[in-house]
């Protein structure tokens, strides 16, 4: 799937949530940084989230503590080390594409991550990433 494609059926939430697992997140975060710019991108991909999870049923899946985390992280690595295509991207950050474990483990102790203030709202690492 091409990342126009990926996009539009994501963005009009046809896509079946069945194709739509971390990678295709993580695909999709990195998109809308490459066409949105941070932090517009958060904005942005926040609410197609939360659309496209509200369409599949999934109401209470949305993270925001998740959801930006990612976002940041990637806007980070893209700036560090630019890549113009996904491919290149993805071969270059294989980490970000695991959910388990998840690179958000070096930040966020479980008990923070799963919070239900972290669901609801962007909180700050209590790791040090190390």
């Amino acid at each position: 799937m091409t990342d126009d494609e990926l996009l539009a059926a994501f963005a009009s939430t046809v896509l079946p949530a069945d194709q739509f697992h971390h990678e295709q997140h993580v695909r999709a975060a990195w998109l809308f940084i490459q066409r949105h710019g941070m932090p517009a991108a958060i904005g942005e991909f926040s609410e197609a989230i939360k659309r496209f999870a509200a369409a599949k049923g999934a109401h209470g899946l949305y993270h925001e503590t998740i959801t930006w985390a990612f976002l940041l992280i990637i806007s980070e690595r893209q700036a560090r080390q630019p890549h113009t295509t996904w491919p290149e991207f993805a071969a270059a950050n294989a980490d970000l594409l695991s959910w388990k474990p998840s690179i958000l483990e070096r930040y966020y102790s479980e008990e923070l991550l799963m919070s239900d203030l972290a669901r609801k709202t962007f909180v700050v690492p209590d790791r040090d990433g190390g």
